[in-house]
Parts: structure tokens; sequence; C-alpha cells
């Protein structure tokens, strides 16, 4: 059974940080692509960051325009886990952030979402 477990959300302030992470089990995590997503209210989903495989495509790292230099992704293949460090935290980034699992290197091409955790930004 495969599972995405996020953690780490919460209530901070403006200018503030959090660290998510996302425990994943069921899956050859090492060969799959990682990333966040978010969706605030209103709005459709959207990427916040991705993480390559590294045995496959060497770790590429992409970040949405609205959290580069204050976001970081990354992952650690011995706990089968990704990380999502969020710095310098704005209202706008306020909304459920979910885990995604891709797994369109390897045979399958399966794809696996997370249940979400909810950050909220507020002064």
């Amino acid at each position: 059974q495969v599972q995405l477990v996020e953690s780490g959300g919460g209530l901070v302030q403006p200018g503030g940080s959090l660290r998510l992470s996302c425990v994943t089990s069921g899956i050859a995590f090492i060969y799959y692509d990682m990333a966040w997503y978010r969706q605030a209210p209103g709005k459709e989903r959207e990427l916040v960051a991705s993480i390559a495989s590294e045995t496959i495509a060497d770790g590429l790292t992409i970040y949405s325009d609205s959290v580069k230099g204050r976001f970081t992704i990354s992952r650690d293949n011995t706990k089968n886990t990704v990380f999502l460090q969020m710095n310098s935290l704005q209202f706008d980034d306020t909304a459920v952030y979910y885990c995604y699992a891709d797994g369109k290197r390897i045979a399958g091409d399966r794809k696996y979402w997370g249940q979400g955790t909810q950050v909220t930004v507020s002064s």
C-alpha cells in the first residue's frame, strides 16, 4: 500500500519559517520525482517545487517563480522522505500543501498524492 504522509504545517507569522516533511512508503522512492503542490481557497492547485530522482535525473530541482529564493526542496533517500523548507513566508503562501510522487521515469508511470497539510500565514 502506497502512503505519502505530510507533516509540518501550521500557523506562522509573516516572515516566519516552516519545514514540511513527506514520508513515503510502498514506492521505490529513489526512482521517483517528488514535488510539493499547493492549493489556496478558490484557486487551482499549483506546483511549488519539484526534485527529480537523484538516481536517474541528478536530483534536478525546479521552483515556481513565487517561491524561488525563499523555499528549498530536498530529499533523503535513506528515509524515503522529501522536505520543503519555507522561509520568509508571506500571506499568499497560505494554502494546503500536497506531496506528490511521480513515477514517470520508470515502468508503470504511477502518480501518487498525499492528503495535504495546512499552512496558514497570518499576523
